[in-house]
């Protein structure tokens, strides 16, 4: 029973009526609360694509997708797609603009997406050096007040002013954008100051620069401030200032941990925790720090190190002094090595070496292991270098004794035999070397520099030759195989190899030489005028050079342009005599005015010579004997050490192919060339090994740029 019908209506069971019951409701109709009978709802109605807020939506999605599109491009290196995705979605966009103007109010316009799409235009255009294009795209976004917060991109558009070298505007720029950015973002304040500092340097204004690097050290200290700040005091050649500066810089916190990635206790979970953030990304961020704060530290030490006192010396040890009571504890054994490598460089030999400190480390190594060939071998050098050789001997034979195969011992024997001028005892201990290092470039070079000496060039050029075939591109070797050939009368492989050793370094200037005068000799003025025109910016000082090269032009018959050189010339050298004379005659035979303003200038010069002369001889004859006899001795043991050596005055280097002034200008000068090539140091890996492996020459510390670092950020 579900209940009574009373008038007409179905009632339900309980006194409360439920839901789905009305008063309208039909007399006999069934209880359906949920209007199940109905049947099934209706479709939902379909979209219209064609509507306008559909159009707009899609076109909205393309704009994103382009430049999504542009983005990747320009992070995978392509910035050609980039900047053509870029224009495609500005295209869009104002279209997009249009369209959404037609249908809703400005007020709905999408303000985000025109930033975006904007900034990226002007990205793209900026990474294409279109700076023109990028300038004007930022105007736009920077003028429209409907965005807010865009003048900090004036510091984008002051990095293009400065790419263009514009560093007043630059500056303009960076200082206005400065103004937008409130006190509260103090890290992108201390980013733009750097720009200004970066930009003052490259003005040249270094006051300003060390005002704004000064301002950023008392607020935020970085590495980059305190770098650029040591540059700046340094171009000024403030000496204390320089000082303060690198102690700030060596002052500048890591902020780097170390302690985290050492685990504190034998717990595994904390063991595996601590090896796997060893080598993480943040671990090799850490590195990277580490070695850009030694960078510039190295940089700058080396950089302030030979002004900030008296001599270099002194300031590298007042350098190494700073570090050692820094951060930077291992840098200061770095610093120690560059001066000697500076002292080497200087072609001071004897200060790039503490012999006390190496001799009273090599007693110790001894005095420890009395057969220890390393040991001994190294005491060896240390008697070596104070010229000791016979002693030196009994140290390398020694080492020899306990270990025969010490290859070390063995050759710096030969080189002391070769100092006593035993040459067959020096000669058979190289072969022997040889035996055991085939390819060694060293016991090569030194066969061939005995065989040299013990007047066999031809078999010296046999083992030049194998030189060569291990490592042809040395030009000294090369210039070595062309002293010997010139020597032997074959100018055409003299010649060959010059102009190798020229190819591979072509700034020795014994090699110009001998190839200038080479050609002079054929008779190739041209020619020669390149390898004079080296020498004389080789040279500057040296008016030989260019005199060569105005008589080059002469003979070739080039009046006009040895005119020029010689009046170029004796700009330069107002004093030089010969310049005067080469004037005074071809102006006169080209009738030139200046013949005669350049013959007073002689008259008056030979003039003045003449009296120097008078008062040099009267000086002299007014001295006492015991000068005299000074100077007798002085030049006869000059004299001694010149003859001496008859292989000295063979390979000394002449040009005598200048001519005199009494000489016609058609013809050439028949006075004979005899232009050689001879090291003034010998041979450059004529000296001890030591029993380290690894030998350590200058080439293999590169000096650092200091204009790399001084980039905007």
């Amino acid at each position: 029973m579900t209940g009574a019908i009373q008038d007409g209506v179905t009632r339900p069971m309980t006194a409360v009526r439920a839901a789905g019951f009305t008063k309208a409701a039909l007399r006999g109709s069934a209880f359906d609360p949920l209007s199940q009978s109905r049947g099934p709802a209706p479709p939902l109605e379909a979209k219209k694509k064609d509507s306008p807020e559909e159009k707009i939506k899609q076109l909205e999605k393309e704009v994103n997708e382009l430049v999504e599109e542009s983005c990747i491009a320009n992070s995978c290196g392509d910035l050609k797609l980039a900047l053509e995705k870029a224009k495609d979605a500005g295209r869009k966009e104002r279209v997009l603009v249009r369209q959404r103007e037609q249908v809703t109010t400005p007020e709905n316009i999408n303000l985000d997406l025109t930033y975006s799409v904007l900034f990226n235009l002007a990205s793209q255009y900026s990474v294409n050096e279109m700076y023109a294009e990028a300038l004007n795209t930022y105007q736009v976004i920077v003028k429209n007040k409907m965005f807010s917060n865009a003048g900090i991109l004036k510091m984008n558009m002051g990095n293009i002013y400065l790419k263009q070298r514009n560093y007043s505007k630059a500056i303009k720029f960076y200082r206005m954008a400065l103004d937008q950015v409130s006190s509260v973002n103090n890290q992108m304040r201390i980013k733009i100051m750097q720009n200004i500092g970066v930009t003052f340097i490259q003005a040249g204004q270094y006051s300003d620069a060390i005002n704004s690097y000064e301002h950023i050290m008392s607020m935020a200290p970085n590495l980059k401030a305190g770098y650029n700040l040591t540059i700046c005091y340094f171009a000024v050649g403030d000496r204390e200032k320089m000082k303060k500066a690198f102690q700030k810089l060596i002052a500048v916190p890591l902020e780097i941990d170390e302690d985290k990635y050492i685990s504190p206790s034998d717990d595994p979970h904390t063991n595996l925790v601590t090896e796997a953030i060893k080598n993480d990304h943040l671990r090799q961020m850490e590195h990277e720090r580490r070695a850009m704060a030694e960078k510039y530290i190295m940089t700058s030490a080396k950089l302030i190190a030979p002004v900030i006192e008296t001599s270099f010396a002194a300031g590298y040890d007042w350098c190494v002094e700073v570090v050692k009571a820094s951060q930077y504890v291992e840098l200061a054994n770095d610093l120690e090595i560059n001066k000697a490598v500076t002292y080497l460089r200087q072609k001071d030999y004897n200060q790039g070496k503490d012999f006390a400190q190496a001799s009273s480390y090599a007693d110790i190594a001894v005095n420890s292991d009395r057969y220890n060939p390393a040991a001994l071998t190294n005491k060896g050098n240390t008697v070596f270098a104070n010229g000791d050789y016979e002693k030196a001997a009994e140290f390398y034979k020694e080492a020899l004794r306990n270990d025969s195969s010490c290859t070390e011992a063995l050759y710096n024997i030969g080189l002391t035999y070769e100092k006593l001028n035993r040459l067959d005892e020096a000669l058979d201990c190289f072969l022997k070397l040889h035996a055991i290092l085939r390819n060694s470039a060293e016991v090569l070079y030194q066969i061939a520099n005995i065989y040299e000496l013990m007047e066999n060039p031809s078999q010296a050029i046999e083992w030049l030759m194998q030189v060569v075939s291990v490592i042809p591109t040395d030009p000294q070797v090369l210039s070595k195989l062309g002293e010997l050939y010139d020597r032997e009368g074959d100018k055409s492989q003299a010649f060959q190899y010059y102009y190798e050793s020229y190819r591979y370094f072509p700034c020795n200037i014994e090699v110009i030489e001998w190839l200038g005068a080479y050609y002079i000799d054929t008779q190739f003025w041209e020619k020669a005028i390149q390898y004079f025109e080296r020498a004389s910016l080789i040279q500057p000082t040296q008016v030989k050079w260019q005199l060569m090269v105005a008589s080059c032009f002469r003979r070739s018959g080039n009046y006009q342009k040895a005119l020029d050189t010689y009046k170029d010339t004796h700009r330069k050298f107002p004093e030089n005599v010969e310049c005067l004379r080469f004037l005074v005659r071809l102006c006169t035979d080209l009738g030139l005015k200046d013949a005669q303003e350049y013959a007073r200038k002689l008259k008056r010069l030979e003039k003045m010579k003449e009296i120097r002369e008078q008062r040099i001889k009267s000086g002299r004859d007014g001295s006492g004997g015991s000068r005299g006899k000074r100077e007798g001795s002085a030049s006869s043991d000059s004299g001694q050490n010149y003859s001496a050596s008859s292989k000295g005055e063979r390979l000394n280097a002449r040009l005598r192919a200048l001519p005199g002034t009494n000489e016609p200008y058609e013809s050439s000068s028949n006075k004979e060339i005899d232009a050689s090539y001879v090291d003034p140091l010998g041979p450059q890996i004529e000296r001890p090994k030591t029993a380290a492996k690894k030998r350590i020459d200058e080439d293999d510390f590169a000096d650092e740029e200091l204009g790399d670092d001084l980039l905007p950020e």
